[in-house]
């Protein structure tokens, strides 16, 4: 018992700032699912993307050089942030503003697609074996909680933690109170009527794919400086997490994201701790079985009702 509670403290705190990635890459499902109703496969992508796109720019930068690391960081996430917020834009141009109308199966088709071919080009330019990231923040914070046993805080994982807290408080501000905030919520409430009232929903919808893909790459910069390894093709399943995070939240639901999110990363990392690592994504997708049977909506989702 002196060393349980020690150690499921140190397992929830992984868990939190893995569930806080989760989280980042899910907001970009649920709201391109809230306003045109359909799921981009090819999200899980443009989080891999942004990670080497951060990986780049560090090389670029230099490693123990003279500029500081917050510097550092800093710039890896904003380079990141315009390079994938540019192929979230030309995503929704090109494999699913001209299926709009079309079947969701078609769509659905065109965004697996899309995801292939990112992974592949990525693979390409960069090689598909595995890449290392230069460890830019070591260290950590050792809290001692009993005599054989210190809670150990790394500063890459308490960054991804305060990074995440910071962008959803400024989300969900701006989402209330800036004009677009307004316009995406009148969307995803009746897209029809918000083009008759004057709003440019082409534009609202371009904008949702760019928001998700910014917050995907900075959860691929963060993660890319905690883990310190990466190849062309973690974004496929970190999509499917954030996805089943999304689903478990409540699909179209921004709090049921996050919810979601920080459930399933720390779900993940118990089994990991407590049973084996091999069985961390049977409990993951099977907390999502669970979902689907007893609450098919997500935790704060809401039935939809059809309109006849």
């Amino acid at each position: 018992m002196e060393t349980f509670l020690p150690q499921f403290l140190q397992q929830l705190f992984n868990g939190l700032s893995l569930g806080a990635i989760y989280a980042l890459i899910a907001i970009g499902y649920t709201m391109v699912y809230g306003i045109i109703g359909m799921i981009n496969f090819a999200h899980g992508e443009i989080y891999m993307i942004g990670a080497y796109v951060g990986l780049v720019t560090l090389t670029s930068l230099g490693v123990g050089g003279s500029i500081p690391v917050p510097v550092l960081i800093m710039s890896m996430l904003v380079i990141a942030a315009v390079v994938t917020g540019c192929y979230g834009y030309a995503v929704e141009r090109v494999a699913y503003r001209p299926l709009r109308n079309s079947p969701r199966l078609v769509s659905l088709i065109s965004a697996i697609g899309m995801s292939i071919f990112l992974q592949n080009w990525v693979a390409l330019g960069q090689g598909a074996k595995d890449t290392a990231v230069p460890n830019i923040l070591p260290g950590a914070f050792h809290i001692d909680i009993s005599e054989h046993f210190s809670l150990t805080i790394t500063y890459a994982r308490l960054l991804i933690i305060v990074v995440v807290f910071v962008l959803m408080v400024a989300l969900t501000f701006y989402i209330k109170n800036s004009r677009m905030g307004r316009a995406s919520r009148a969307c995803s409430q009746d897209m029809q009527m918000a083009n008759l009232l004057g709003i440019d929903t082409n534009k609202v919808i371009s904008f949702t794919f760019v928001l998700g893909a910014v917050l995907a790459a900075i959860g691929g910069v963060l993660i890319a400086i905690t883990i310190g390894k990466l190849n062309p093709f973690i974004g496929f399943i970190a999509g499917i997490k954030a996805f089943t995070a999304a689903v478990l939240g409540g699909i179209g639901s921004i709090p049921g994201a996050i919810l979601g999110g920080v459930l399933l990363g720390i779900a993940e990392t118990l089994a990991a701790a407590y049973i084996s690592s091999e069985y961390k994504d049977i409990v993951a997708f099977g907390l999502l079985v669970l979902i689907l049977l007893f609450r098919p909506s997500g935790l704060l989702g809401k039935p939809e009702v059809e309109k006849v």
